[in-house]
């Protein structure tokens, strides 16, 4: 008769080695073959320097810049997280007037502006590195005029928004979106930069 107990340790020694080891190699090691950069954290390299990754938000307040989402902890991928305000919590409508005063002074628009929700909120993980397409539209002249550009490099700032605004997933989950580091990056290319 054989011993449960070293049965159930043969088991537990089997699957430690198949889940624990075998199967993360494996799938490493097909996403290393099938998909290096995304695989490697998607980072995005500018003169041979890694400059930031494309999946995590970055703190950008420069007004030569496109501003991101807010994060709730300060954009740092340790503390990561929400700030757990729920929406009676009187901090959180504090802090979203707080919010929504700052993007309307920092762009110069007028006082009724609808700011849209993605910059007055933080997204759940803090990191989010996509604003909608109406918040990187609304901060264009502050751009411009920090830039020093002309009607016709407006108009360039502008196709550029577009040209990174990304549709939906399978066209359907989520709304749509611009990447903001990707956005700066190609800012920083434009023709005629100052």
């Amino acid at each position: 008769m054989k011993n449960p107990f070293f049965t159930a340790l043969k088991i537990i020694l089997v699957f430690t080695l198949l889940a624990g080891a075998i199967y993360p190699l494996a799938i490493t090691g097909i996403a290393q073959i099938l998909f290096p950069y995304q695989a490697n954290g998607s980072i995005v390299t500018i003169n041979g320097k890694a400059k930031g990754s494309e999946l995590l938000g970055q703190d950008f307040k420069n007004p030569r810049y496109f501003w991101p989402r807010p994060s709730a902890g300060a954009y740092a991928t340790v503390p990561s997280g929400s700030s757990n305000l729920g929406p009676t919590s009187d901090s959180l409508k504090k802090l979203i007037d707080v919010r929504r005063k700052t993007f309307i002074i920092g762009n110069k628009l007028p006082s009724n502006t609808v700011v849209p929700n993605d910059m007055l909120t933080a997204s759940g993980s803090g990191l989010d590195p996509h604003i909608s397409p109406e918040s990187a539209l609304l901060q264009i002249n502050r751009i411009c005029a920090a830039r020093g550009y002309s009607a016709d490099q407006m108009q360039a700032v502008k196709q550029l928004v577009f040209k990174h605004t990304e549709n939906p997933q399978l066209g359907v989950f989520g709304d749509k979106r611009v990447n903001v580091f990707n956005l700066n990056k190609d800012l920083d290319l434009l023709k005629g930069k100052k």
